[in-house]
């Protein structure tokens, strides 16, 4: 963050010290956070209680909602978005608690197509595995979920959201799977992330096809009804779009109050965030 844009809006950050109670610090107007745990989420509880003129964002429960991959989809998957600008869905998924050596017939069950991507069950960790055979399952570690490899042309959109504001940029991806790459190959490939593969893709001369960015108002009826059915205001969705199609759109991953950094005039956005939010208090 630049700290010069906020001191000229009148914007002054102070760090919490956890060793001391909440109370006794500020005055605070917000309070900007991203831990969680039990007694974290408590002693905010406590103080939103005791100081209701003070917005916390964002709520604790709904902060954990989305550090869990088991159910940080479910909202999208239940929105079922579709208009005349594209659909809106999530990769099927599977969830493994233990036992590797049960995966194999647990996605048979669940009829997952090869490849698999592999990511760890608490979202904290942005590691991520593609498996290329069922035997190469077992090496994975639970708890996991295993969610369908859909290609996509190497390219994810990174949503930013900041409020009611909305911005995108293209990130280099796991490049496509052909059928007869996925006949040939064995083993599981490990990532550190998925959109660390490689650089940003924005001035990459991409296939219009591949490259183009998703409809601005499809972008903003999903931030905007996902910020109702999450309770988050600080959040951002990886999206890709099925490759071969100009219109079929799936979130991969939801990431709470994520770097903002590689979001374009961030400073600005986030500035103006914290003052709207003080201006509607």
């Amino acid at each position: 963050m630049c700290v010069y844009i906020y001191m000229n809006k009148g914007i002054l950050f102070v760090a919490i010290d956890q060793s001391r109670p909440l109370s006794d610090q500020g005055p605070f107007d917000i309070v900007l956070h991203k831990l969680s745990g039990s007694k974290w989420s408590r002693i905010l509880e406590d103080y939103r209680q005791t100081h209701p003129h003070v917005a916390v964002l964002d709520p604790p429960d709904a902060i954990e909602q989305v550090y869990n991959r088991q159910y940080m989809l479910e909202d999208v998957a239940d929105l079922n978005l579709s208009d005349s600008y594209g659909t809106v869905g999530v990769p099927r998924q599977l969830v493994i608690e233990t036992d590797p050596s049960s995966i194999s017939d647990a996605v048979n069950k669940a009829g997952l197509a090869l490849p698999l991507v592999a990511k760890p069950l608490v979202a904290k960790s942005h590691e991520l595995s593609l498996a290329y055979d069922t035997l190469s399952l077992q090496k994975l570690e639970p708890p996991l979920v295993l969610q369908e490899f859909i290609n996509h042309g190497g390219v994810l959109f990174k949503v930013f959201i900041v409020g009611e504001a909305v911005k995108v940029v293209r990130r280099f991806s796991l490049p496509d799977v052909s059928k007869r790459e996925l006949s040939k190959s064995a083993g599981v490939f490990h990532f550190p992330r998925v959109s660390c593969v490689a650089a940003s893709a924005e001035e990459a001369d991409l296939d219009p096809c591949v490259g183009e960015l998703p409809p601005r108002p499809l972008l903003e009826r999903l931030a905007r009804e996902l910020r109702r059915r999450l309770g988050l205001r600080l959040f951002n969705l990886d999206i890709i779009r099925e490759h071969g199609t100009k219109d079929r759109y799936y979130v991969i991953d939801i990431n709470y109050f994520p770097g903002y950094g590689k979001m374009p005039e961030y400073e600005h956005i986030f500035t103006d965030f914290l003052l709207n939010l003080m201006k509607q208090k």
